[in-house]
């Protein structure tokens, strides 16, 4: 079984920062890659940065320029730095991993975060 918990949500006024993280647990064989989704209640998931394990990014083009994703493969945590946030950027934001297990492998999600960006 695989644990992503995320943590680092919060209020911030527009302009400010945030830094979510989450750390993958459970018996995981290799990470091959992690990301952050977001959701606004009533609309789809979507995609704000991707990292492979051998460290190539992709970027919502919303979020490029202020979000920076990043991985520990050692600790198997991902964080997402967000700078100059707006108002548009509250949403629910979640982690997942394509990982390999023990058993088999899939992708798996966090709970998620709440990120409030308002003055």
């Amino acid at each position: 079984q695989v644990q992503l918990v995320e943590s680092g949500g919060g209020l911030v006024q527009p302009g400010g920062s945030l830094r979510l993280s989450c750390a993958a647990s459970g018996s995981i064989v290799n990470i091959y890659g992690m990301g952050w989704y977001r959701q606004v209640s009533g609309k789809q998931r979507e995609l704000v940065a991707l990292i492979t394990r051998g460290g190539s990014t992709n970027y919502a083009d919303s979020v490029k320029g202020r979000f920076t994703i990043s991985t520990d493969n050692a600790k198997k945590t991902v964080t997402l730095q967000m700078n100059s946030l707006k108002p548009e950027d509250t949403a629910r934001y979640y982690c997942n991993a394509e990982v390999q297990t023990v058993k088999s492998g899939g992708l798996y999600w966090g709970q998620g975060t709440q990120v409030t960006v308002s003055s």
